[in-house]
């Protein structure tokens, strides 16, 4: 392994010809690979889990089947892994020694370390020193009586200013007064100003009071010196009948004043000595004179409940480690408690105390009630679980103060043995004890006057966690001069797996007698944020690169020693300098055995890089570095390269077939990379990057000066890296023992490549996140967000620092508030370029090239219009349309029509109409949207196209307002033109060239929404007359409308297709999905009829179509008109009956066929002319139909009228109109059926009936003569009854001569319809012979007809 620490095969260690990252030009940053950067956080989040599960926390080290008790200490005489060193030491300043003014005063000391003072009482007076400072000292000297005892406590909320941030509980032997405290940061000066505030707050005491207590709440407790009782200081803003101002409450006697029964744990003889408050669990511990200790819980307003007394605790602690010398009753007194906080003990541990000889008494909650004492609440009591028996063989701080070094030996081979130690100690006076976090320390009285020596107690993390370290030696034979084990009090074998607690522990030597020690509160320590996998709190290799170390303070008659937890990275540290200084590898192999590979290469990695916490304390401003030399980074970085090893392939063979399968194990440099890169993330990774602030508005989810440490350690980390690319390459190759070892070697680099090139690129990315924020942080934040729309605020609220880096939304947010900073810049008339350039050169992935060409097209529309040059200003928008445009797929809806309204206040038509067209097609490369548009799918369809094809129709509905504005715009300008008014634009070219573009655009989806805007707003005529390429296909679109078939058919017509026209109206009249009127219906067949008679016979070869689809439609028409006719008749009558209602109703709702007719109305209503109408039009010939309905046409006259003379007229008109609708139609009008029917009405009335009149009627039905006299000369010689009686013969023949009469008449009228060529005047002659030889001499009149017409035949034939 010696050979590991050679150089880089003849190359130079950190050579790699890159720049420092802050001299790269500022480029075009990469596309932002979420998938990479999702995979890097994943390792992330795995790494911050292993630190979670790595270390176990302080409960769990002492129960769970580690034994009950225990003693396993490391204890090294070489000073490089000693647990803790002396940072600094104060003097105390010569100023105080002023105030002994003689030799018999009384004097306090104590630390107050949360507003960084020391406290010092020389009688009366009150000194508070700033240990910071040195020199300064404030003073109180308002009040009479020695003082006793100082304390600094929590204030009641709302009770005082808000400046007083603490309380400072004064007390003497006959009174105790508090007093306000403030402590500000002073502006240019790193010390705080310490202010005091007299309150009106003290109250007379009977007994002299000590240990004071205060809870977060802002309650004071304490215990009398005298009578060991347990006080609490009740205080209140105002006095009342029932309660004082102020006043002093006995909890442990009982009375009026407390009101609560006597606590009979509490005696004389067992006093309380010392009180404890455990904040988190709401509890107070009393740790009485005889080593018994009660627990208390408030509980209300003056109230306290004695909750617990644990009692006889030498004697269960003997019972846990039987024969220890350090517990006999004479020996074993307890110095004080401390309470253990959830945090640190998952397992239930909650306080332990410590005795004078170093023995620690864990309690936690029992299994079961009244176990090792007695408890007042249903709570689980108390107990003792486990006991820690001081170390046995410390090394004597003389011995320390001389460093043994073991002989340096080969790596493998057996360590010589340590030389004998000569002085080992044991601790038996200890004071003064201070825990936190699993550290403890407590003063000794040393062996010479003038120094104390401190006992000094951490865990070892090397023995108690998982860490990887393979070559640790077993912990049941630790080496010797490194380890000192108890085994003979490990009572129960361990039956777990979890390995039980380690310490180290050594003495160190402090000048003076130690009066006080005191925890130095760290400034810079946060919780990990919820969801984050949060390592124990013993746990310091999880946040040694985060967070300053442990401090101590130790308070002695000479001065004030800072005491500093030495890390596991200080002993890196130590041993790396070793390695410059000696060349001896042993130190670092045996760290690196110890810790294990990835958590010796994470820390190599920190001190490498040059973390900023590496020398234990807050860095002291932001950009501060830790100091590492060069050569130390050197050495760090080649150990890094040499332990990091190489990955390596694990192959997994697929049964069944010939491929194999595998996973990297990757190398410990990408192990270490990932550890440290996500311990240094782990305080902002899951945090929200904004939170709400008291006042309500949002501020930065973390705390600035954290955001800034994280960032300056990622940011030397990245730049580590950078410089030395060589780190994660393939070192020299090993020999191939398979065939297959070459190609899972590569498999296994490749791997590691792929990871750590992710990890790099979730550096980078994290680096710019954090200066976003801060640039954000700068320009306002909360202004910032504000002006987000409502989707954006959600985001911003409930996103972390990891959304931010890795996901979508994260760029969606980032953008949103890059936009809006770009905006409030732009509207302070600052630069875009300025903006763009501090954006690009901090974050360039959170402000792209894309981002920046769309701030200058803003700024160009800027320019454009503050211009009054119309030449420039045609030229601003020209250009800014030009960069929107190339920045069309990243524009987001509400800034385009930001910038759509822009070009329309600036009349810019071209901008206003192409842009959001370009941006629909851009946002929708791939026409999905308009495919989705084009298949027109039902409403409420589930389909992820429609999104897209919804965003293209906000841009088109973008455009059709700029239209509407430009129109609005041109109307305006006429009337004002009307008015005289000067006008300054021609708002009418602006209208025009706006129509023109949107009309040429070839987006068939676009056109299909201007045609409808253009429609709905009565311009359909227009429209018709451009017949624009897009409109037949729009109005033949689904879903139909009649104002769709109506436009398409009068389209047709403009366009010389009246065929096609005609089809469309008949759809239309037979659609059944409109509500339309049987009207309407008619009358578009009528239409449909009358285009496709106009179709020419050439056109399209379609003539016999043409004329059969004419056919048809003039059939449809005919039927529809019966059914408007049967719907005139019946709609008078529809409130006669709901049937009759139900019946019109359907008739409106579609055309029926004329069966339909005839079987649904004609025949139920018993319509006769309506079913002589059907037959009519359907040209059904059948007698036995007909005849019924003409013999009931003439019975419902005669039945409905009783005088001849008006059932005469009546018959006459009804048929005379039906004859003239219907002949010569023989299937509604059979003529000789229809003549036999007026002849027997004739003969039957021949009184009221004059001859002539049937001859008339025939007539006026547009029969010709011919025909009627035909009909009438068949009856003449027909022979039937009624023509069998000679007087209905001779009434017939008078009716002949009255019909020859007329039609000789008008034969021989001039202008005559009938020539004379057409009269039968042979046969009329033949016949006259026959009629006037038949004739009875009594019809004279009919003779002389016949005679007369007789003559005319002669004369005109």
């Amino acid at each position: 392994m010696a050979s590991a620490f050679q150089s880089f095969n003849g190359r130079a260690p950190g050579t790699s010809g890159f720049n420092s990252i802050r001299q790269a030009p500022v480029a075009k940053p990469a596309p932002v690979d979420l998938n990479a950067l999702q995979n890097a956080s994943r390792v992330l989040l795995d790494q911050l889990a292993k630190d979670a599960q790595g270390i176990p926390d302080l409960g769990e080290t002492l129960t769970g089947g580690v034994g009950q008790a225990s003693g396993n200490y490391s204890v090294y005489p070489d000073d490089v892994r000693v647990p803790y060193q002396k940072r600094r030491f104060v003097g105390i300043p010569d100023g105080l020694f002023q105030h002994f003014e003689t030799a018999h005063v009384t004097t306090h000391m104590g630390i107050l370390p949360d507003i960084e003072r020391v406290w010092v009482t020389v009688d009366h007076k009150l000194f508070l020193w700033d240990y910071n400072d040195g020199q300064e000292i404030a003073s109180f000297l308002d009040q009479p009586d020695n003082i006793t005892h100082v304390e600094l406590v929590k204030p009641k909320p709302g009770l005082f200013i808000d400046e007083i941030t603490s309380i400072l509980v004064i007390c003497t032997p006959i009174t105790v007064l508090l007093l306000g405290v403030s402590l500000a940061n002073q502006d240019g000066n790193a010390n705080k100003v310490l202010s005091l505030y007299a309150t009106d707050f003290t109250v007379q005491c009977d007994v002299q009071m000590t240990s004071v207590a205060g809870t977060v709440d802002g309650r004071i407790f304490m215990s009398g010196v005298q009578d060991g009782s347990l006080y609490e200081l009740h205080y209140q803003a105002t006095e009342s009948w029932f309660a004082k101002k102020v006043q002093l409450i006995n909890h442990s006697v009982g009375g009026v004043q407390s009101l609560l029964p006597r606590f009979t744990s509490s005696t004389s003889e067992d006093l309380i000595a010392s009180l404890v408050a455990d904040p988190s669990r709401n509890l107070l511990y009393a740790l009485t004179s005889k080593n018994a200790i009660h627990i208390y819980k408030p509980n209300g307003e003056k109230s306290v409940q004695h909750v617990q007394t644990l009692s006889s605790l030498c004697k269960t602690a003997q019972d846990k480690a039987p024969g220890s010398p350090a517990l006999t009753p004479q020996n074993f007194h307890i110095d004080s408690l401390h309470v253990v906080s959830p945090a640190e003990s998952r397992a239930g541990v909650q306080l332990f105390a410590i005795t004078t000889n170093g023995v620690r008494l864990f309690f936690g909650l029992s299994a079961g009630y009244g176990y090792y004492g007695s408890t007042s609440s249903g709570s689980r009591p108390l107990a003792l679980i486990h006991v820690r028996l001081p170390p046995t063989n410390l090394i004597h701080p003389d011995e320390q103060a001389k460093p043994f070094r073991p002989p340096v030996g080969i790596y493998g081979a057996p360590t010589p043995a340590a030389q004998s130690q000569s002085r080992p100690y044991l601790v038996s006076n200890l004071d003064n004890p201070v825990y936190i976090n699993g550290l403890t320390i407590a003063a000794q009285p040393g062996d010479a006057d003038g120094s104390d020596y401190v006992l000094c107690l951490a865990p070892d993390l090397t023995h108690i966690g998982n860490l990887g370290n393979a070559n640790l030696p077993p912990v049941q034979q630790p080496q010797q001069q490194y380890s000192t084990v108890n085994p003979s009090y490990h009572n129960a074998p361990s039956t777990s797996s979890r390995p039980p607690l380690f310490e180290y522990a050594t003495l160190l030597s402090i000048p003076g007698r130690t009066w006080a020690a005191a925890i130095l509160p760290q400034t810079s320590t946060a919780p990990s944020p919820a969801n984050t996998p949060s390592p124990s709190s013993i746990n310091e290799l999880a946040t040694q690169f985060s967070e300053p170390s442990s401090q101590f303070l130790l308070l002695t008659n000479v001065g004030l020693t800072f005491l500093i937890k030495r890390r596991a990275v200080d002993y890196l540290k130590a041993v790396l300098e070793e390695l410059h200084t000696e060349g001896t590898v042993q130190q670092i192999v045996e760290f690196r055995d110890s810790f294990g590979r990835d958590q010796t290469c994470a820390m190599l990695l920190g001190v490498a890089s040059g973390n900023t916490f590496l020398d234990g304390v807050e860095p002291s401003g932001p950009g501060a570095i830790s100091v590492v030399s060069p050569d130390l980074a050197s050495v760090a970085k080649q150990a890094f390269y040499d332990f990091g090893e190489r990955p390596i392939w694990a192959e997994r063979a697929m049964y069944g077939t010939a491929e194999n399968k595998g996973t990297a194990i990757y190398s410990g440099r990408r192990e270490g990379l990932a550890l440290y890169f996500a311990r240094l993330v782990r305080p902002i990774w899951k945090a929200n990057i904004t939170k709400l602030s008291p006042a309500g508005d949002y501020e930065l989810g973390v705390p600035l000066k954290q955001v800034l440490h994280v960032q300056q350690n990622l940011f030397a980390l990245k730049d580590f890296l950078d410089k030395n690319p060589h780190l994660f390459h393939s070192a020299a190759p090993v020999e191939q023992t398979t065939n297959r070892a070459p190609v899972a070697d590569q498999e296994a680099w490749k791997a590691e490549a792929t990871s750590v090139a992710e990890l790099q690129s979730l550096l980078a990315r994290t680096i710019e996140a954090l200066a976003f924020m801060m640039l954000l942080n700068d320009y306002r934040l909360g202004e910032l967000v504000v002006h987000c729309d409502v989707d954006t605020k959600k985001l911003v609220q409930s996103q972390t620092f990891e959304d931010l880096i890795t996901t979508q939304n994260g760029m969606a947010i980032s953008r949103a508030l890059v936009n809006v900073v770009i905006d409030q810049q732009i509207g302070q008339q600052i630069s875009v370029d300025t903006i763009s350039e501090v954006l690009q050169h901090r974050c360039g992935s959170f402000c792209s090239t894309d981002d920046v060409m769309l701030y200058k097209a803003k700024e160009s529309i800027r320019k454009a219009a503050e211009t009054r040059n119309p030449t420039e200003r045609q030229n601003c928008l020209s250009e800014a349309l030009r960069l929107f445009t190339k920045g069309a797929r990243i524009l987001e809806f509400e800034k385009l029509r930001e910038i759509i309204g822009d070009f329309q206040q600036l009349n810019f038509a071209k901008g206003a109409v192409s842009l959001p067209l370009t941006c629909a097609q851009a946002q929708d490369p791939d026409n999905v949207g308009l495919e989705y548009w084009h298949l027109n799918p039902p409403e409420g369809t589930a389909d992820p196209r429609k999104e897209l094809a919804e965003q293209r129709l906000r841009n088109y509905d973008l455009i059709l307002h700029s239209l509407s504005v430009f129109e609005d715009k041109s109307n305006a300008n006429g009337a004002a033109a009307a008015d005289g008014s000067v006008i300054t634009d021609d708002p009418e070219a602006v209208r025009s060239h706006a129509y023109e573009l949107a009309f040429a655009s070839d987006d068939e989806m676009f056109q299909s929404t201007l045609y409808d805007w253009l429609i709905e707003r009565g311009l359909a005529d227009d429209l018709l007359e451009m017949r624009p390429p897009y409109l037949e296909a729009h109005l033949r679109r689904d879903p139909p409308t009649v104002q769709k078939y109506q436009l398409l058919w009068q389209f047709y017509v403009k366009n010389g297709q009246p065929l096609r026209a005609a089809e469309v109206l008949g759809v239309l009249a037979e659609s059944t999905q409109f509500d339309l009127h049987l009207d309407s219906r008619v009358e578009y067949l009528t239409l449909a009829v009358a285009n496709a008679k106009s179709h020419p016979i050439s056109v399209g070869g379609r003539h016999e179509t043409a004329i059969a689809f004419l056919t048809d439609l003039e059939e449809k028409l005919e039927v529809a008109q019966v059914q408007l006719e049967v719907y005139q008749y019946l709609l008078p009558h529809a409130s006669d009956a709901a049937e009759v209602a139900e019946r019109v109703k359907l008739l409106s709702d579609r055309l029926l066929t004329m069966t339909e007719i005839y079987t649904e109305y004609a025949v139920p209503f018993d319509l006769a002319q309506i079913k002589l109408l059907c037959l009519h039009v359907s040209e059904h010939h059948d007698e036995s139909i007909v005849r019924p309905i003409w013999n009931q046409i003439f019975e419902e006259i005669l039945q409905g009228l009783s005088d001849v003379n008006v059932q005469r007229d009546a018959i006459f008109k009804t048929v005379s109109r039906l004859g003239q609708r219907f002949y010569p139609s023989e299937s509604a009008f059979p003529l000789r059926f229809v003549a036999q029917l007026l002849v027997r009405f004739s003969l039957a009335n021949k009184a009221q009936v004059n001859s002539g009149w049937v001859s008339h009627l025939l007539i006026q039905c547009n029969v010709p003569y011919v025909e009627a006299w035909e009909v009438l000369h068949n009856m003449y010689e027909s022979q039937v009854p009624p023509f069998n009686e000679q007087a209905n013969v001779q009434a017939l023949s008078s009716e002949i001569a009255v019909l020859i009469t007329d039609w000789l008449n008008e034969t021989l009228r001039p202008q005559s319809s009938i020539s004379r060529a057409e009269f039968p005047a042979g046969r009329m002659d033949v016949a006259i012979v026959q009629y006037l030889s038949e004739l009875e001499p009594s019809r004279a009149e009919a003779r002389a007809a016949y005679e007369n017409i007789k003559r005319q035949l002669r004369r005109y034939w």
